[in-house]
């Protein structure tokens, strides 16, 4: 059995997409995910499965939430050494030390058409950003609120992305670290 963490973009956002946790597990478990479990209402959820395909698990839950919630969302599924390494390649360690100022964008799909002359060019002086591989990593010391580039990342990467801060991706890997014991 391979661990998978989904990370569902727009789950319980402004009154929209909204649906339960205990929900989601279930829906999950629907699909003969094992193990499930799901971390805060924005759509986090660490599973079992013995599919080895991450596009066929991804197309299994998007069906699943339409079908059975009529919710539309995009959802991106890593295997856990993805998320860890993620979370081991943040270029902005020094922000780790206050987690709601360091942002992690997974991308949704590799990004060809970035515009980053753009994306800089309406970034505040306090704002640092960085791609790897395929996870735009932003350091906001003065938060996201009213971040212009926060609101235009998408547009200037011209692909999706579902965003977490560190202290969301800190808790799955100890999700997962739990997991393995």
């Amino acid at each position: 059995m391979q661990t998978w963490i989904a990370l569902l973009k727009g789950i319980n956002v402004g009154g929209k997409n909204v649906i339960p946790m205990a929900t989601l597990r279930l829906d999950f478990e629907a699909l003969k995910f094992q193990n499930v479990r799901t971390y805060i209402q924005s759509g986090n959820v660490l599973f079992e499965s013995s599919l080895r395909s991450s596009d066929k698990i991804r197309k299994s839950i998007v069906a699943e939430l339409e079908t059975r919630r009529k919710i539309v969302s995009d959802v991106l599924v890593l295997k856990a050494e993805q998320l860890i390494e993620a979370v081991e390649n943040n270029p902005f360690f020094e922000a780790v030390s206050d987690p709601s100022q360091l942002h992690f964008f997974f991308l949704l799909e590799s990004c060809r058409k970035a515009d980053f002359k753009w994306l800089n060019s309406i970034k505040t002086q306090s704002e640092s950003f960085e791609i790897v591989e395929n996870v735009f990593y932003l350091h906001a010391p003065d938060g996201i609120g009213r971040s212009k580039l926060v609101a235009n990342i998408e547009k200037g990467l011209g692909v999706a992305t579902t965003a977490r801060n560190y202290r969301t991706l800190e808790k799955l890997c100890a999700m997962l670290a739990e997991n393995e014991s």
